[in-house]
């Protein structure tokens, strides 16, 4: 039930706080962010750990 929980729970907080996350990158490291890039990577990693969990 946990592998379900956490990588949904961390979905939904980068999804929540996505304009803050971006506003931080572009003042740390002058990187603009592309959602639908990142959110691609997200999901391939989240895919890829659940996978790896069986």
């Amino acid at each position: 039930m946990i592998k379900y929980i956490i990588p949904a729970i961390l979905i939904f907080l980068i999804v929540l706080f996505w304009e803050k996350i971006t506003e931080f990158f572009e003042k740390k490291l002058n990187i603009k962010l592309n959602y639908i890039v990142v959110s691609s990577i997200i999901v391939v990693i989240a895919v890829v750990l659940l996978l790896l969990n069986y």
